[in-house]
Formats: C-alpha cells, sequence, structure tokens
C-alpha cells in the first residue's frame, strides 16, 4: 500500500534513485498506466483503473518529463485539445484563445495562445503544459522532471509559478533527481526505493545525507570518493592513441 498524502498549498517531492518506480506510480495515478493490484483512493474517493480523462475530472492533472504536445498546433489548440470549445458544429477558436490568454496572464506567461508550439522553445512549451493542467481546474499538479531541460533562469520562473499555484490551493507532486535546487520549495518529501514507499518527512527536519540514505539503503560517506590508479612506465605496455594523416582527414587507431 502507498498513501501519499498531498495537501494544498504544499510542494511535495516525491524522489529515488532511477528506476525507484516514481515515475510509474504518478502515471497510475493520472491514468496513464494501469495497476496491477491494490486500490487506487483519491480525496477520499475509490477508483478502479482510472483513464487519463478520469484522472482529470477527480482533479488529478500530470506534466509529464517527455511533453504531450501536438507541435503543428497553437499554444490554444493544445490547451483545449478533446475538450475544444464549440458553438454548434463549429470550434469556438476566439472564446478558446480569449480562455487560454487569461489564464497565461494569471500565471505571468508571456505567451502568445495563437502561436504554433513547435516553434516555441522547450521552457515556454513546458509553461504551455502547466497551463493546460491548470485549464482542467486540476486540485494536485504532477511535474515529472520539469527542470531537466531549463536554464537557471527558466528554474526560478518555474518555481515562481510553484509557489503562486500553492497560494492557490493547488497541491504540487515534484518528481526530481536534482535535490540542491528544490530546497526553496519544499515541504515534506516523499522516498521510494525498488518500487517500495520508504518513508515521508518534513523536509526541514532532514538532512541531505538522511534522504540520500535512505534513497540507497545505506549511508554514503563520500558522494563522489575519489580513485586513485597507477602510472605504467613507456614499456608497461599500456595503450595510446596514435594518429596518421588519411586523405583530407585524420584516422585513429588504438595501439
Amino acid at each position: 500500500m502507498y498513501s501519499l498524502n498531498c495537501d494544498p498549498e504544499k510542494s511535495w517531492p516525491c524522489w529515488g534513485e532511477n528506476g525507484a518506480g516514481k515515475s510509474t506510480l504518478m502515471k497510475i495515478l493520472s491514468g496513464v498506466y494501469t495497476r496491477d493490484s491494490g486500490s487506487l483512493e483519491i480525496f477520499g474517493k475509490e477508483y478502479g483503473d482510472l483513464t487519463p480523462k478520469q484522472a482529470q475530472e477527480a482533479g488529478v492533472a500530470i506534466i509529464h518529463q517527455e511533453l504531450n504536445m501536438c507541435k503543428h498546433l497553437s499554444v490554444a489548440e493544445n490547451m483545449f485539445l478533446g475538450r475544444e470549445k464549440t458553438k454548434g458544429i463549429v470550434l469556438a477558436n476566439g472564446d478558446m484563445e480569449a480562455e487560454a490568454s487569461r489564464i497565461l496572464n494569471d500565471l505571468k506567461i508571456d505567451i502568445d495562445p495563437k502561436q504554433v508550439v513547435g516553434e516555441l522553445p522547450v521552457s515556454k512549451q513546458q509553461m504551455v503544459e502547466i497551463a493546460k493542467a491548470l485549464s482542467v481546474n486540476a486540485r494536485i499538479l504532477i511535474m515529472d522532471e520539469p527542470t531537466s531541460a531549463l536554464t537557471a533562469k527558466e528554474i526560478d520562473d518555474l518555481f515562481r509559478i510553484i509557489k503562486d499555484l500553492r497560494s492557490k490551493g493547488c497541491g504540487i507532486v515534484y518528481i526530481s533527481h536534482r535535490l540542491e535546487e528544490l530546497q526553496q520549495i519544499v515541504d515534506r518529501v516523499t522516498i521510494m526505493r525498488d518500487g517500495q514507499y520508504i518513508t515521508s518527512m518534513n523536509f526541514k527536519d532532514t538532512t541531505m545525507d538522511q534522504i540520500i540514505a535512505n534513497m540507497v539503503g545505506r549511508e554514503i560517506k563520500e558522494q563522489f570518493p575519489r580513485e586513485s590508479c597507477k602510472k605504467r612506465g613507456k614499456d608497461s605496455g599500456s595503450q595510446g592513441i596514435k594518429r596518421r594523416s588519411h586523405g583530407a582527414g585524420y584516422q585513429f587507431r588504438i595501439v
């Protein structure tokens, strides 16, 4: 059994080594994967196998590590994909663009809703994903490695948005392997290892060494231990690389 109590106005990182099961758990919660066994309860209501649409209706939205957007469509079209506004049998593009503009402005994101998504940098596409999640009135927003392709300035912008969302009552589940960058937005932290829940703790009451030890299952005395190696002499049979001219370029071989 895995119980994740993510309160409104809180940021809750889910940490673990690669393969710990973080992304798999969140994809089950958001309806992308189906569970093998057990029960699933969200906001006090029990569910069987969720679909992404059911997860959205329950108030859960996810931003995947691999951005899930139609790059040939506009920002507004992506935000309302699958739930388009219509007037009769005609798409109400003006209404969708106006609503998208309102959400983007609320988040202080400077993006034209008419802009084609494929023409935006990755950082802006990620902001569109956040706006899309909020357009379905998400109460829990899951972010899977959201800073993996961002610069330091873009990470600061993302953290500003996260703080703003928390102030509006949206709970954030944040998956990341970058421990140091989260200190400014973290409340509690959950640790997973080998597909199992290990522990949850208040971030301010623990240390990075304790977090890492729970992640790997043992105490880590040195994160980057030094290793020494013996030098080989010229006659010790050591390998090297030789270069020889080959036409307009060079050819390399191990000797």
